[in-house]
């Protein structure tokens, strides 16, 4: 890993925790968010070459500070004369204790009042999914424009007017009440599903795995099934996370090679993250009704507890994503079910599950693409196979993917 991106790996996790001491200092949501994106970029540059300093957090939280106090007088020059002599001052002298906080350097997590703030029921969905990536899992606005599948400039737009809108709404920073925190609750766990897909499969770049985003995600779920632990989905998604995660250090070759699921080194899946997940799973399976996490935590339980790939069976999954395709319809799920399908039935009657997708244009081509082709080749029909193949590698962003994809195609030449 090159010294940039330890840096970035290593400011990802601290930018949720300098916002939510700012916001809930200064009240601004707005203007402490663009405080914390000035202090970052100042770190970026400043740390490979001066050092780490020993109180990251109150290094960060004094230059953005200092910024909103710029903002506050709005004189330009004198704000970057500022931010100058503010990043030059010795890690040591940065930190001022505020309220609630001892002078000692410790500080409040604010990060899951954060979460829930930018799940503020005042904003749409889409709105509460956009700034929750932005403002808790640090995304860009290219990755989420990416995983809403919009232009980037409307993406900008949509979280621009959600920062407005908090702003608006006069909301204060504190965790909600039980009836309101019920119904964010739905927003905040779909969010932290959506940061640990984008950390283990990035949709775009040289990388498969953004191992920041993945913990980041997991920790932030393990304090919401701390504050709810009887709330079955917010197990089941902590499960899921977790046995999903047990394999991430076999699905790529070391020079960056995507390995499918079948082809994996079981005897490498993380044995403890499977043991956490598998337990939790099962607690929230037979104390609690059925959820789309929980549904999907038990798919990944039978692939974790599977020896080997010819042994997984594929029979109970199937009925797993039938149910998950009843009471969540999504097109996601019919196309993993159509896998399913085609190792108990038959590839054709994978094939033909997929033609109800054709014109649903929520499914991500390239997805779509690549399963067509899977199947394709399982059902003898090389020359098609390579085709989908290819238009599947055209379609993705993600170099690995893009490498693996052409490499199936070259083989079936």
């Amino acid at each position: 890993m090159s010294e940039g991106r330890s840096i970035e790996d290593l400011l990802r996790p601290l930018a949720p925790q300098v916002l939510g001491v700012l916001v809930r200092r200064h009240g601004r949501f707005d203007a402490c968010e663009d405080a914390v994106q000035e202090a970052l970029l100042a770190a970026a540059l400043q740390w490979p070459e001066q050092g780490v300093p020993g109180e990251p957090v109150a290094w960060l939280i004094t230059v953005a500070g200092r910024r909103l106090a710029d903002l506050a007088r709005s004189e330009v020059a004198r704000r970057r004369r500022e931010d100058t002599v503010a990043a030059r001052i010795p890690p040591h002298a940065l930190f001022v204790a505020g309220p609630g906080e001892d002078g000692g350097g410790q500080h409040t997590d604010d990060t899951l009042t954060l979460l829930f703030l930018c799940c503020h029921p005042e904003l749409s969905p889409p709105s509460q999914l956009a700034l929750t990536l932005r403002a808790v899992g640090g995304l860009t606005t290219a990755e989420i424009a990416s995983a809403f599948l919009v232009p980037e400039t409307t993406m900008a737009q949509r979280i621009s007017r959600a920062k407005q809108r908090i702003k608006a709404t006069g909301a204060t920073f504190r965790m909600p009440g039980e009836p309101e925190r019920a119904e964010r609750l739905r927003v905040v766990l779909h969010v932290l599903y959506l940061i640990f897909n984008e950390g283990y499969t990035a949709t775009s770049g040289p990388d498969l795995h953004r191992p920041s985003l993945t913990a980041e995600a997991i920790r932030l779920t393990r304090q919401v099934h701390r504050l709810l632990p009887e709330d079955g989905e917010v197990t089941g998604l902590l499960a899921l996370m977790l046995l999903t995660e047990s394999r991430r250090d076999t699905r790529t070759t070391p020079d960056g090679v995507m390995i499918p699921l079948d082809d994996q080194d079981r005897t490498r899946w993380d044995r403890d993250l499977i043991a956490e997940g598998t337990a939790l799973i099962s607690h929230g399976l037979a104390h609690h009704s059925l959820g789309p996490y929980q549904l999907q935590a038990a798919i990944a339980a039978v692939h974790a507890e599977s020896p080997s790939a010819e042994d997984t069976d594929w029979a109970q999954i199937l009925i797993l994503y039938g149910i998950l395709d009843r009471i969540a319809p999504n097109p996601v799920v019919t196309l993993n079910r159509a896998v399913a399908t085609a190792m108990v039935r038959g590839p054709r009657a994978g094939l033909d599950l997929l033609a109800e997708l054709e014109t649903d244009s929520r499914v991500p081509g390239h997805r779509l693409d690549a399963v067509r082709a899977h199947l394709h080749e399982r059902a003898g029909d090389r020359e098609t196979a390579r085709e989908y193949y290819r238009k599947a590698a055209r379609g993705t962003l993600s170099l690995p993917a893009q490498r693996y994809l052409q490499a199936q195609a070259a083989k079936l030449a």
